[in-house]
């Protein structure tokens, strides 16, 4: 699987995991005739793959001068969007294998053509192009670059791929990288974005005899680990907290992500609000880590009704807890332990999320621990605006690791 980023990524994902197929992006810039720069003379990709489309280079007059002018200037952006994206994994081999690209939707075609064109020159033996939504009138022209072509809703009339989705916010560039590192780390025990760090499947037991799944990630050098309590509506697989997690491990944080319910309990309404529950099912999380990793402070990061479990279970006599950072949270819902929580908290609330911030504040007078709020201007409750998500697992960071680094300086590992 191949994916175009942004947006492609969270699509192709899931598709991923559910084919238990490699996961990458395929990087691609088109190059623009410089007179009408809308106009693509030809595509380039990564591994210096150029692809010319000599009719439009001759109707416009381009010389070779000028198609290898403007192929220096956009692989400066490729490279850096492999940088970004990638780290030093190195890129999926593509040769004699049958790719599948996709995107989250096609409207007219042009970069979903260069990408197969790419993949091709790639050494692909087979390309397949895959999108929810393609629009009819695109839908035949894009049978001639692709060996074949898989969509969802071909609607009639179109006007543009957001009016498909219920939320069709930015995907950020964290996002992107928490995919492809989970992508990674499935597809092999070892790290996902170079040397150094463990994955470790988690399973937490229940009285039902089912299990929570999750897994702990824990780079070289580890400072401590962060357990991650999802809000409601929401699973360990959540691109907002997968996205924070990949900054984290970046700060010499490891990283719990794990499911709170079973999937059936997450579709019982009553379930996802019962925060003395969840709250358990966190402090049982923490027990494991500790069995694991026993040299490692550990803190909660906590969104929605997880920020309120990540409290409860905090507020618990004796809880072993370093450091919570809670996103967007709902102490309100934990009021009855705030009072007995001793691990320095910060409150992250989108300024835009009047309510939350109202709760948030008054938590923070009612309790004696070390705390602090961060006000994300422009933020609202997902914090789904440009920029916001990233700003807060900056917040998050930059937390965790002062008040880590004061019980452990990390220690070696292997």
């Amino acid at each position: 699987m191949v994916a175009l980023p942004r947006g492609g990524v969270p699509v192709a994902a899931e598709v991923a995991r559910a084919l238990h197929a490699p996961l990458d992006v395929i990087l691609v810039r088109k190059l623009g005739v410089p007179y009408q720069p809308e106009l693509a003379v030809g595509a380039i990709g990564e591994g210096a793959v150029l692809v010319v489309n000599e009719d439009v280079r001759r109707a416009a007059a381009v010389g070779e001068h000028d198609v290898a002018s403007i192929e220096a200037r956009e692989r400066v952006a490729l490279d850096r969007m492999a940088r970004t994206f990638r780290g030093e994994r190195p890129r999926v081999p593509l040769r004699g294998r049958t790719v599948i690209v996709v995107d989250d939707g096609i409207a007219t075609g042009s970069t979903a053509t260069a990408a197969c064109r790419v993949v091709r020159a790639m050494g692909a033996s087979r390309v397949v192009l895959a999108a929810p939504v393609i629009p009819s009138a695109t839908l035949g022209s894009l049978r001639g670059v692709a060996d074949e072509v898989v969509c969802v809703e071909s609607p009639e009339p179109f006007f543009a791929i957001g009016q498909w989705y219920e939320n069709f916010s930015q995907t950020s560039d964290d996002e992107v990288i928490a995919l492809l590192d989970g992508a990674a780390a499935r597809a092999s025990p070892t790290s996902a974005r170079g040397p150094g760090r463990t994955e470790t499947p988690v399973s937490i037991p229940l009285a039902t005899g089912e299990a929570l799944r999750g897994r702990l990630s824990v780079p070289s050098q580890a400072i401590g680990v962060v357990v991650f309590a999802h809000g409601s509506g929401s699973s360990r697989v959540s691109p907002r907290n997968q996205a924070v997690a990949s900054r984290l491990l970046r700060t010499r944080l490891g990283t719990l992500l794990f499911d709170l319910l079973t999937p059936k309990e997450a579709e019982e309404g009553a379930r996802t609000f019962d925060i003395e529950l969840l709250s358990d099912r966190l402090a049982s999380a923490t027990e494991k880590v500790r069995a694991l990793e026993p040299l490692l402070p550990i803190g909660y990061f906590g969104a929605s009704t997880g920020a309120a479990a990540a409290l409860w279970a905090a507020g618990e006599p004796g809880a072993p807890i370093g450091a919570i950072v809670a996103r967007g949270g709902r102490p309100d819902l934990a009021a009855a332990r705030l009072h007995g929580v001793r691990a320095p908290t910060l409150f992250v609330v989108g300024g835009n999320d009047p309510d939350v911030l109202r709760t948030n504040r008054a938590a923070l007078a009612s309790m004696g621990c070390e705390r602090e709020l961060a006000v994300v201007e422009g933020a609202t409750h997902l914090f789904e605006e440009p920029g916001t998500l990233e700003r807060v697992a900056g917040l998050a960071a930059d937390w965790f690791a002062a008040h880590f680094g004061r019980e452990s300086p990390g220690r070696p590992r292997t």
